[in-house]
């Protein structure tokens, strides 16, 4: 038998550490490869960590509430011996340590987080909530007073944010109830103000996403100088193509067929075209991203927005751009993206013709520098060229929007990236085989 290491694994770009929020697994249980064994959170969004091997668990080397370094050792596994040397995955296998060296790993382990605890009382918060206590401008003083419904009265994202809630309530109740008297004047009738919102209105307070979804836009609009081109597309052998198509892709290949897989392959394409496109910007330096990630936006049950990304779109087909596409969107709607799904995007897509809208004026996730909305698909009366001279038909047409920064993306490159990709979208073949 042989232990296998457990560590926090990285969560994404920005993120250097998790809080554990519980283990679903104890000292003693068996546990099967990919199978989860702890629930951890960041400031973005909670997950689990799953199990890449077969074993039983012999050591548990933090606690619930501790907050633990991407990399570092969380669990320890015994393994066979014939597992360890046939297994795919590398994995980082060492010999059972002393008990003198467990006991010091563990001295070390609280001596490291001793310090993120607060000073007033025992009570501990995770990144998470102190996160949204930073945001929401929550004093110590006020989360002590949080009740916490999680384990050992620990401080759960929900328990704050009802706490907000309550006082937003409170605070807007005082506030229109309360008049402020302006002292009179000998000389001055007097006059009287009142903070009390005028006409028929409700007055609703953004949750946190929200706020970071405003703040976020409106540093994108400080930032990066917006400029739109727009292109008219005809979308007619697409469309023809997909109601030819759907039913016999989704019984091939068990995925739907959308448009966005092929908004996503037309851009990918583009992009390799115009690989200035597909960039970020550091102070005078242009930095040009060769992986191509493609960030497409989706809704969550909230009804925010949040974006997941396709990670290197131009190593894939069409089929595996609608796979991982489905995938994405069905974990954004069921609330179970990662940390991971959401990082590293290098070009973004939007599509607002789901709302019904024919064009839209996007405003680039930063730190990209192009962003592209598609709007919704529409039969026209179109002049067609054929062999027999012009014709007037209903074809299926669509705007694309094209938002970019023009500190380093000048005209000539955002509108002929904007006109390729349209030119990709036309020469679709009708009779393209699955």
């Amino acid at each position: 038998m042989s232990n296998f290491e457990l560590v926090l694994p990285k969560l994404g770009e920005s993120i250097t550490d998790a809080t554990i929020i519980s283990w679903l697994k104890s000292v003693g249980d068996t546990i099967e490869e990919d199978e989860p064994i702890c629930e951890i959170a960041t400031d973005k969004v909670d997950s689990e960590v799953p199990s890449p091997v077969s074993g039983t668990i012999t050591e548990i080397l933090y606690e619930v509430d501790d907050v633990v370094d991407v990399g570092k050792v969380i669990a320890r596994i015994a393994i066979d011996t014939l597992q360890s040397a046939t297994t795919e995955k590398p994995i980082n296998i060492t010999e059972t340590k002393t008990e003198e060296t467990t006991s010091t790993t563990q001295t070390e382990v609280k001596e490291e987080v001793s310090d993120l605890r607060p000073s007033s009382s025992n009570r501990f918060y995770s990144p998470l909530a102190r996160s949204i206590a930073a945001e929401e401008n929550l004093s110590r003083t006020e989360m002590d007073k949080i009740n916490g419904t999680g384990e050992n009265g620990r401080v759960k994202k929900s328990d704050i944010l009802a706490y907000l809630e309550n006082r937003t309530a409170n605070t807007i109740t005082q506030k229109i109830s309360t008049k402020k008297t302006v002292p009179q004047e000998a000389s001055k009738t007097p006059i009287q103000t009142s903070t009390k919102p005028m006409g028929n209105i409700e007055i609703i307070q953004m949750d946190r996403m929200r706020k970071m979804i405003a703040k976020h836009m409106v540093d994108s609009k400080r930032i990066s100088p917006h400029v739109t081109s727009f292109a008219e597309v005809d979308m007619t052998n697409i469309v023809t193509w997909r109601n030819n198509n759907k039913a016999a892709f989704l019984k091939k290949y068990g995925t739907k067929i959308t448009f966005t897989p092929i908004f996503v392959e037309a851009v990918t394409k583009a992009i390799k075209d115009f690989p200035a496109i597909n960039a970020s910007v550091d102070g005078d330096s242009v930095i040009i991203k060769r992986d191509i990630n493609i960030g497409i936006a989706a809704a969550l049950p909230s009804g925010n927005l949040i974006v997941p990304v396709i990670k290197n779109a131009d190593y894939l087909n069409l089929q595996g751009i609608a796979k991982q596409t489905n995938l994405l969107v069905d974990k954004a709607r069921n609330n179970q993206l990662k940390p991971d799904d959401i990082q590293g995007g290098t070009y973004t897509i939007s599509n607002v013709g789901t709302f019904g809208n024919i064009m839209g004026t996007p405003i680039i996730n930063q730190p990209q520098v192009a962003i592209l909305a598609t709007g919704v698909i529409q039969k026209k009366p179109a002049v067609v060229e054929t062999k027999y001279g012009d014709v007037i038909a209903i074809r299926h047409k669509m705007f694309l929007s094209h938002s970019y920064d023009h500190r380093v993306v000048d005209g000539f490159l955002g509108g002929s990236f904007l006109k390729r990709v349209a030119e990709y979208l036309e020469a679709f073949d009708v009779n393209r085989p699955l």
